[in-house]
């Protein structure tokens, strides 16, 4: 069996199960957020009953992080809806905005958008904070509300997005019915050179395959070259299995996922204990390819869909208004460590928005230093616009006030993930998705440009 088998066939309680075959099977993780959140809960509370308990106060996490630091009045309020929630069911594992559990959300504009505006447990964009919260363990099934959920196959689990309905079966029961998918197989070898990143890898194989060309097919990525790769880089990779349609993206269990998962597990009290999988050696796939690491270049994705794969270089002659860093791809603190090694010492010459995508980012950001300055200065130095509202702010658009939403048919170069119309804000906006690296070279030109003649060690 492959990995995604493997971890399916424990979670369903049998020996063995095959692509193709439906079963049910256990969760041990479901995730909701602000925005899917209070449909969940209507769907649980219209089907099981308004008395009905979760099937697992400990099972289930919430993690407000979508339209948070807004104005809109129903946008705050879908929060106040989670905690209420939360506080009838007893759930463990809430990352609120606010530190009142009695109290209400309401996003202040006229502190500006720039300052803290959260408390002590709120946690950011949900993929990324999952991982920090110790809520990704090897050989575990997550479910979660959100099509990015796929991000924690870096930690070799099978994760996958749902929708309301089958969310609030789960919240009920514990358990959904699911087809077990197929397996395409991508393996790595070699190593990346310098200026190219994950985000350049996956770019690379969405154009291979097409937007639809993994749809409800497990991503496993193996190989030599996965032990080159940080556990950020893999979760940038599993992030975007769905934009090929995939179900899920998952990687194989090594010394790098154990560190980091024992780290965080200790660091939060979250359970440490986890079982992790390895494929068997007659694994069967539906496709197959081996990607030279080393053969990679920066890459863009180009509107309106992020199968639309062009190298960087190629591209010189697309002017832009926008550049934008963050979201659960491209807003981890190695993310804008890697911006900061372009920009450093030079100025943006577009409008530039930086948001971290959790709190622990900004923290990371304002207090690791390099020559001096922090790495935050040293990004504010260049001209870029950041933000302490860690969230995923314009990655999907959002309210009007959302910070870095494009509310004109801009161009912009985004290490986000989506780049559908209208994804970011006006439906006219053009999105280009690349590196970190590349978004930062593309700000200071204001041109699409390939960044390794601005890459520094």
């Amino acid at each position: 069996m492959t990995l995604t088998e493997k971890i399916l066939a424990r979670a369903a309680g049998k020996a063995q199960v095959q692509a193709g075959e439906n079963v049910w099977v256990k969760a041990d993780i479901l995730m909701t957020h602000d925005v899917c959140g209070p449909g969940t809960i209507g769907v649980f509370k219209r089907e099981f009953g308004a008395d009905a308990k979760v099937w697992d106060r400990r099972g289930v996490v919430i993690i407000p992080d979508h339209y948070i630091f807004t104005a809109d009045s129903k946008s705050n309020r879908n929060v106040d809806i989670l905690r209420e929630f939360v506080k009838e069911q007893g759930i463990t594992y809430f990352y609120d905005v606010i530190d009142d559990p009695q109290g209400a959300w309401k996003f202040d504009p006229s502190r500006g958008v720039l300052k803290r505006q959260y408390g002590r447990r709120y946690a950011g964009v949900c993929h990324t904070a999952l991982a920090e919260k110790g809520h990704t363990r090897p050989g575990e099934v997550l479910f979660g509300t959100d099509s990015h959920t796929c991000m924690a196959g870096a930690f070799n689990q099978f994760a996958t997005g749902i929708g309301n309905t089958d969310a609030g079966f789960i919240l009920g029961t514990g358990r959904l019915l699911l087809k077990v998918p197929e397996t395409m197989r991508f393996r790595l070898e070699g190593q990346l050179e310098p200026g190219v990143m994950a985000k350049d890898i996956i770019l690379h194989l969405i154009g291979q395959i097409g937007s639809d060309g993994a749809t409800y097919r497990a991503l496993q990525f193996d190989g030599p070259g996965v032990a080159t790769l940080a556990m950020d880089d893999r979760m940038t990779i599993a992030n975007m299995a769905i934009e090929a349609g995939g179900k899920n993206g998952i990687f194989p269990f090594d010394s790098r996922t154990a560190e980091y998962v024992e780290a965080r597990t200790r660091l939060n009290g979250t359970k440490a204990a986890y079982e992790p999988v390895e494929a068997d050696t007659d694994q069967q796939f539906v496709f197959e390819t081996t990607l030279d690491l080393s053969k990679i270049e920066p890459t863009v994705a180009c509107p309106p869909d992020p199968g639309r794969r062009k190298a960087a270089k190629e591209l010189g002659h697309i002017r832009l208004d926008r550049a934008y860093i963050g979201s659960c791809t491209g807003g981890k603190a190695s993310d804008f460590v890697a911006f900061a090694r372009v920009v450093r010492g030079r100025r943006v010459s577009i409008d530039t928005f930086g948001v971290p995508a959790t709190p622990g980012v900004v923290r990371d950001l304002q207090e690791t230093y390099w020559g001096g300055r922090s790495i935050w200065d040293l990004l504010l130095d260049a001209g870029v616009q950041m933000t302490e509202n860690a969230g995923c702010a314009a990655c999907l658009g959002g309210p009007v006030d959302t910070f870095g939403r494009m509310n004109a048919p801009l161009k912009c170069i985004s290490a986000t993930n989506r780049n559908f119309p209208g994804r970011m804000g006006h439906k006219e906006s053009q999105v280009f998705l690349a590196s970190p690296a590349t978004v930062a070279a593309s700000a200071i030109e204001g041109r699409i440009v390939d960044p390794r003649e601005y890459w520094r060690s």
